[in-house]
């Protein structure tokens, strides 16, 4: 099943989120990405039926397998692109709020092309 890019969003909040407190529920995703409530109830209930996340009784959240991959995957773009941002220049909050827009919808091509890039920077 693809995922849409707000799918995304969510489900990079919930790893954020879990490597703070693993007791993640839909009001802590509410305030850390500023949705209203119903917002996140509708999109959790998405990521639920599309096996992306699970809730037990208590309604704390986790990631399947699946949705932890594509987790991993959007915040590894997310931190390397805004490191390369920030290497070529871009301050710190402006890349991290390009590299928000910008994690979506890169390829992997060019995503691997830009890591590989940073590594060199770095090395400079």
């Amino acid at each position: 099943m693809s995922i849409q890019e707000s799918g995304e969003m969510y489900l990079e909040s919930i790893l954020v989120l879990s490597k703070k407190n693993p007791n993640v529920r839909a009001i802590d995703i509410s305030e850390y990405m500023g949705f209203s409530k119903p917002s996140v109830s509708r999109a959790l209930g998405l990521l639920k039926s599309g096996g992306f996340v699970t809730a037990d009784e208590h309604g704390l959240l986790s990631l399947t397998n699946e949705g932890k991959a594509v987790a991993e995957k959007i915040y590894e773009r997310h931190t390397e692109l805004t490191n390369f941002l920030t290497l070529i220049g871009v301050d710190k909050e402006t890349a991290s709020q390009d590299a928000c827009k910008m994690e979506h919808v890169i390829s992997d091509e060019s995503f691997l092309a830009i890591k590989k890039y940073s590594k060199t920077l770095e090395k400079e």
